[in-house]
C-alpha cells in the first residue's frame, strides 16, 4: 500500500496531496513589555518599540510604570507615531511652557497643561477599549499599596502613574490618592506576568547609572566644611543674606557653586531610591529579556534631549534582539 501511494506521488498525482495533513504551526505565545519608569530617559521606550516592530515582534501585553506608563499606553491605542512626533520637537523653552507652577497645592507643577496635551493623543480612551491589553502602575499615598490601574481612561491612569511626588500633585482615581508607580515597581515584569504573559521583555531606563549602593564606612566633617561656617559666621550680613527672599529662591531653583538645587537634589534622590528598587524586585522577578538602554548621561528632566534617548534605546534593543528572537523560539 505504501509503495504504492509512493508510486502515485511520483506520478503526480494530487490525491496524495489531499491525504496528507498539514500540520498547523505551533502558536507564537504571549509576549509581554514592561516599561520601567525614568521621566525623560523614557523616551528610549519609543526606540525599543520601534526596533521590535521592524524584527515583527509585537508585544500582545504592555506594562507601564511612570513614563513607561505614557508611552505603553500611546503603543497600545496605536498613536505612538503622534507621541514620537511631539517628543523629537521639545525644546527646553518647550518644555516650560508645560510646567503649571502651583505654589499652594501638593507639588510644585500641576500636572493638567501636560495632561491636556497626553488628551489630545489618546482623548477619552478607555484602558478596556484598548486593541492591546495594557495596565500601568501606581503607589497609593498613607498606605502605600502598589495598585494596577486595569479600567478607566487611559489618560488618567497614565497621570496617577507618572505623578513623581514633589514635583506633580497626586491624582484621585477610585478613592484613593496616587502618585508615581516607580516608588514601589519601576519595572513592572510582575504585573506583565499576571495579565498572561508568557515571555516578558522589560526595559530598564536606569541600569546605567553607576556608583548606586556603595558603602563609605567612615564620614565626617573635613577642613573645606569648617572654613565655609567661618566664612559665614564672619560676615555681618551673611545671616540676613541667606534669609532673603531672593538668595532662597536663587538657592531653590539654580543652586550655587557649592550646593546642588531643588530639581538636582530630587532627581537623585529619585534615582537613587528606583535603582535600589528596581534591583530588588527583578532579583525576585526577572524578566525573560533585559533591554537595557546606556542612558546615565541623560538627565531625568531633560525631555528637550528626546532624540539623543530614541536612538539609544533603538541601540540597547538592536543588541537584545537576538536574545528575544531565542527566548520566542525556546517557547514555541
Amino acid at each position: 500500500m505504501l509503495q504504492a501511494l509512493i508510486r502515485r506521488a511520483t506520478n503526480g498525482d494530487r490525491a496524495v496531496e489531499a491525504t496528507i495533513e498539514k500540520k498547523a504551526p505551533p502558536p507564537k505565545p504571549s509576549v509581554g513589555l514592561a516599561l520601567g519608569g525614568g521621566a525623560a530617559r523614557g523616551f528610549a521606550h519609543i526606540g525599543v518599540l520601534r526596533v521590535l516592530a521592524k524584527h515583527g515582534i509585537e508585544p500582545d501585553i504592555v506594562v507601564g510604570t511612570s513614563i513607561g506608563a505614557v508611552v505603553g499606553a500611546c503603543y497600545a491605542h496605536g498613536k505612538l507615531p503622534e507621541f514620537e512626533t511631539w517628543a523629537r520637537g521639545l525644546t527646553a523653552r518647550g518644555v516650560l511652557s508645560y510646567l503649571d507652577v502651583s505654589l499652594g497645592g501638593s507639588g510644585l507643577i500641576g500636572g493638567q497643561r501636560l495632561a491636556s496635551r497626553l488628551e489630545e493623543t489618546l482623548g477619552d480612551t478607555q484602558i478596556e477599549d484598548l486593541p492591546k491589553r495594557y495596565a500601568c502602575i501606581a503607589t497609593e499615598l498613607g498606605t502605600g499599596h502598589e495598585i494596577w490601574l486595569t479600567h478607566g481612561r487611559a489618560v488618567d491612569a497614565a497621570r496617577a502613574s507618572y505623578a513623581l511626588p514633589g514635583i506633580f500633585t497626586p491624582v484621585r482615581l477610585g478613592g484613593r490618592w496616587l502618585v508615581d508607580g516607580a516608588l514601589v515597581n519601576p519595572v513592572p515584569v510582575s504585573a506583565a506576568r499576571a495579565l498572561g504573559a508568557r515571555l516578558v521583555i522589560a526595559v530598564n531606563l536606569n541600569s546605567d547609572l553607576l556608583g548606586r549602593g556603595g558603602t563609605i564606612a567612615s564620614h565626617g566633617p573635613n577642613e573645606e566644611d569648617e572654613r565655609l561656617l567661618h566664612e559665614m559666621r564672619s560676615r555681618p550680613e551673611g545671616l540676613r543674606r541667606i534669609l532673603s527672599p531672593e538668595f532662597l529662591l536663587k538657592r531653590q531653583l539654580v543652586g550655587s557653586r557649592r550646593s546642588p538645587n531643588i530639581t538636582s537634589v530630587m532627581g537623585d534622590a529619585f534615582n537613587i531610591m528606583q535603582d535600589r528598587v528596581t534591583r530588588s524586585r527583578l532579583a525576585g522577578d526577572p524578566p525573560d529579556v533585559m533591554i537595557s538602554p546606556r542612558l546615565g548621561k541623560l538627565g531625568l528632566f531633560e525631555f528637550h534631549r528626546a532624540k539623543e534617548a530614541i536612538e539609544i534605546g533603538a541601540h540597547a534593543a538592536e543588541r537584545s534582539i537576538d536574545d528575544v528572537a531565542e527566548a520566542i523560539a525556546a517557547l514555541t
